[in-house]
């Protein structure tokens, strides 16, 4: 299972969600099919992925990582991705 980080731009809207398919989930984000939230807000670029052992663990640190203060949730994206790369691309397809 995986917890990843959605934005709209570099510092723009982000979105926080979990998947067990990183690439089918950021694909439906990018063509307005991953949620009412991202079409609207024209969230389509992957810049934070973890994958987690268990569903549980992926869940838990979603429900976390929703309630962290939003520059914290930056500061967690330039600590991988400081350029706010499009993962999307890195991802096997």
């Amino acid at each position: 299972m995986y917890v990843y980080l959605m934005a709209s731009k570099p510092n723009g809207v982000l979105y926080a969600g979990v998947t067990r398919d990183p690439r089918k989930r950021a694909w439906e984000h990018k063509n307005g099919i991953g949620s009412a939230f991202t079409k609207r807000y024209f969230v389509q670029r992957l810049v934070w992925l973890r994958e987690f052992d268990t569903p549980l663990e992926a869940i838990a640190f979603e429900k976390k990582l929703k309630r962290w203060p939003r520059a914290q949730k930056i500061e967690l994206i330039k600590e991988v991705n400081p350029n706010w790369d499009d993962l999307y691309e890195t991802l096997n397809h």
